[in-house]
């Protein structure tokens, strides 16, 4: 006889779908967190972040609004206040998510969790050591930010987690990393004023965009004043109280903090995996099948440890119901589309096969494209910059991904999900009657756009 169940490993975005969804399926259910519900997403990472980019687009928009006939005097940015009501928003997320835990019966315990067995966990709490047994375990720990060991120790030089605590910005910002994380602070830090670089050693920022989607970006990043240096690593890093250098290529760079985004990595040590007999692989990362199993029948992992998989919290939250579901006997599988966002400024998103993507794989597409400064409803909200995209199967017309950029484009990206997810075809859109004026047929003109029928293009010639 066991304590219950099903017991979920983390409450983050994975971990507290899969509790829920358990002990809505009949299933005695308990959830460990050592630090705080909602994970890095809600507490260190998705809600904080886009709670302080939309204060630094809020004030954007004050001090360029003189083009809309409206004229803001003296505006200032108080990132204290910012700051503050970043807490608050985050502080209402997460005793929600709390309040949706009791009222579906699940028992939220406080600890770290270790394996003692196959069933069997023992959490490390602050007065003493509790021991719990489950029929079924999910593992929904999530990750951290990596930090590597060429990186001095030095207050001045932080990860997302300690620049978010930060209650004032810095004049000077250096960023480690052109990832999603890194261009994200990138574009909030300097919208606020802040002078920021950043130094990638890749090629290009956030490669897996395709090119023009890139292109766009680093046009916005550079108007904002932001400097992105690519193709070399920062070297001979280091610190004091007044702040900290590094070297690129030849140049000495020089900022107040440096912030270090060089990706994340997952929170597996600790949890005594080997008592269960589950393997890693040399990240750290647990491999799954389509329904979160682990190598053990009775143990599943979602989320960012889970290997080959995105670290998305909204994929997180999809494979937390799949493993919730599969412990109850159910046949869900993880889904294979799964849209990724981009808080930049301006705002991407994207779903399915990249157009170098596809190319690399060796199929034969089309695509198909519409600008925003051909469209009414952007022109009329002066948000012109960036474009959606469509790229189909050039046989078929079947569509095999979208990327979009600019005002809405991670709201914009959904449909483009559902679309690829049903396998419609480029007819199907182009045929599907969308409202205007809005940013939404933008889909619909780049769906005519594939076979050149685009009404509101120019012919090509």
């Amino acid at each position: 006889m066991y304590d219950f169940d099903v017991v979920v490993i983390g409450a983050g975005p994975g971990g507290y779908p899969a509790a829920i969804r358990s002990a809505q399926l009949g299933k005695k259910t308990a959830i460990v967190e050592r630090t705080a519900f909602g994970g890095t997403c809600l507490n260190w990472g998705c809600i904080p972040t886009k709670t302080l980019i939309a204060s630094a687009e809020r004030y954007l928009t004050a001090i360029e609004s003189d083009c809309f006939g409206v004229t803001a005097k003296n505006v200032t940015a108080d990132y204290a206040k910012m700051a503050a009501r970043k807490c608050e928003v985050v502080k209402k997320l997460s005793g929600g998510i709390q309040a949706l835990l009791r009222s579906n019966g699940v028992e939220m315990v406080s600890g770290l969790a270790r394996f003692e067995g196959v069933n069997r966990l023992s959490v490390v709490q602050e007065d003493g050591t509790r021991w719990i047994t489950a029929e079924k375990i999910i593992i929904a720990a999530g990750s951290e930010s990596a930090m590597p060991g060429f990186i001095p120790k030095s207050p001045k030089i932080m990860d997302s987690k300690q620049f978010l605590n930060l209650t004032a910005l810095p004049k000077r910002l250096l960023i480690l990393g052109g990832g999603v994380i890194g261009c994200e602070f990138a574009c909030m830090a300097a919208a606020l004023g802040t002078k920021a670089t950043v130094v990638e050693m890749l090629d290009d920022i956030i490669m897996p965009l395709d090119r023009d989607v890139r292109r766009v970006l680093r046009k916005r990043m550079d108007k904002l004043g932001i400097e992105v240096l690519t193709g070399a690593p920062l070297t001979d890093i280091s610190a004091s109280a007044k702040g900290v250098t590094g070297k690129y290529q030849d140049r000495t760079l020089e900022a107040d903090v440096l912030l270090v985004a060089v990706g994340r990595r997952p929170n597996t040590r600790e949890l005594d995996l080997d008592r269960a007999g589950i393997k890693t692989d040399e990240r750290g990362m647990i491999p799954v099948d389509r329904q979160c199993r682990t190598q053990v029948a009775n143990i599943f992992a979602v989320g960012d440890l889970v290997k080959g998989g995105i670290q998305l919290a909204h994929a997180a939250t999809q494979q937390g119901l799949v493993a919730a579901e599969a412990a109850a006997g159910l046949k869900s599988k993880i889904e294979a589309i799964c849209p990724s966002c981009i808080f930049t400024m301006p705002e991407i998103g994207m779903a399915g096969l990249s157009e170098n993507r596809a190319q690399q794989e060796g199929r034969k597409i089309i695509t198909g494209a519409f600008p925003f400064a051909a469209l009414g409803k952007a022109m009329a909200s002066g948000d012109t910059d960036g474009f959606v995209k469509w790229i189909a199967d050039a046989a078929t017309g079947q569509l095999l991904g979208a990327q979009a950029i600019g005002a809405h484009a991670t709201d914009l990206i959904s449909e483009a999900a559902v679309a690829i997810r049903n396998e419609l075809t480029i007819e199907d859109i182009a045929g599907t009657i969308h409202c205007h004026p809005t940013f939404s047929e933008a889909w619909m003109e780049a769906a005519h756009a594939c076979h050149k029928s685009c009404i509101h293009l120019p012919a090509c010639r």
